[in-house]
């Protein structure tokens, strides 16, 4: 009696000790990622694939700005392991704490695949390529219907042309918004001289009774109906709606513009920190990239997905993949700081409310 008591004991053991490795402790962090990235940016295919072939269950948050993602993330709410922020994004992140290093020898296909050049282009927002891997990059432009707007577009300044009062859609973002008047003046989208950035918001309040309506995710489909004649876009938006709706054009303006770059980071009090690494090199392998860059129209840093993309129009599409003098030069956004990031905000919050 006392040997099967002893028995059924060591019975018993082994299966709470089994079953605690998916309940608690150490081991759960085996089977689990958590993901915060920006809406619908990930093809779902690609996280069944990596559940399949790893057994790591994601678990994805998502966010619609840089802004509403970064209190939930300092406040520490919830523990995300992986995030998808912007470049100014990341390095406030950095210089706050909130990032930990990556890891790169956990990182192959990232190290294989991701461009030279768009590494260098990060070192503006994270010197020495410590804390991101680039997932999307692209500019921001201007598309048009080539039906409404009989005037030459290559400039910002047409955004305050009185004859598409009503027409002209526009990026609900404060440094967005604020970086196509400085640019018209000739001035860094990155500029902290007050008195400059009050000339620019003074533009966009002289421009506002022309403008249709600010927005975000919207805009794809204002533009493919054929709401308005002109929009300020990303080009990963461009590519969707020009897919869509043949009568539009894109152009980015000679004034310049925004390089931006979305980058996967890892945050500081991660506890998942291998299985964030294998997310983000699973997202570096190019089968897995093209299937990504194929559901979203955004530019890929990823060298290998030219050479996979099935489609000939977007292969040679210089949208997708632009000439290196497309972007050769162009500013990428940088933290400003605290009290600039506000007032940015208030500038632009002035601009809507009055």
């Amino acid at each position: 009696m006392k040997l099967k008591f002893l028995a059924l004991l060591l019975v018993s053991c082994l299966a709470l000790s089994v079953a605690g490795c998916g309940s608690g402790g150490g081991d759960k962090k085996d089977e689990v990622v958590y993901v915060y990235s920006w809406g619908d940016y990930l093809d779902p295919e690609t996280l069944n694939l990596f559940e399949k072939e790893t057994g790591i269950h994601v678990i994805l948050d998502e966010f619609d700005t840089n802004e509403s993602m970064y209190p939930r993330v300092a406040e520490g709410a919830v523990h995300y392991d992986v995030i998808c922020p912007s470049d100014y994004m990341i390095q406030k992140m950095i210089n706050n704490g909130l990032l930990q290093p990556l890891d790169f020898n956990k990182l192959p296909d990232a190290k294989k695949y991701i461009g030279e050049e768009f590494f260098k282009q990060a070192e503006m927002f994270d010197p020495g390529n410590k804390y991101a891997v680039p997932y999307c990059w692209g500019t921001v432009g201007i598309i048009y219907d080539k039906t409404k707007v009989t005037d030459p577009v290559d400039s910002w300044s047409i955004l305050w042309n009185e004859k598409y009062k009503g027409q002209i859609l526009m990026q609900d973002s404060a440094r967005d918004a604020l970086m196509i008047p400085l640019k018209l003046m000739g001035r860094s989208m990155n500029e902290t001289d007050k008195n400059v950035l009050a000339e620019a918001q003074q533009m966009l309040m002289q421009q506002k009774p022309l403008v249709q309506a600010y927005v975000v995710d919207e805009v794809k489909d204002k533009l493919i109906n054929s709401e308005a004649a002109m929009g300020v876009v990303f080009s990963g938006e461009a590519l969707i709606i020009l897919r869509e709706n043949p009568n539009m054009a894109f152009v980015v303006p000679k004034e310049g513009t925004n390089l931006w770059i979305d980058g996967w980071v890892i945050t500081k009090n991660a506890q998942n920190v291998d299985n964030a690494h294998k997310f983000i090199d699973f997202m570096c392998r190019p089968d897995v990239a093209v299937m990504n860059f194929d559901y979203l129209g955004y530019s890929t840093p990823n060298t290998g997905v030219r050479d996979l993309e099935k489609d000939e129009d977007v292969k040679n599409s210089p949208i997708a993949f632009p000439s290196p003098e497309t972007y050769k030069g162009q500013e990428t956004y940088q933290y400003l700081g605290n009290q600039m990031d506000e007032y940015y905000n208030s500038l632009w919050m002035k601009v809507k409310v009055d």
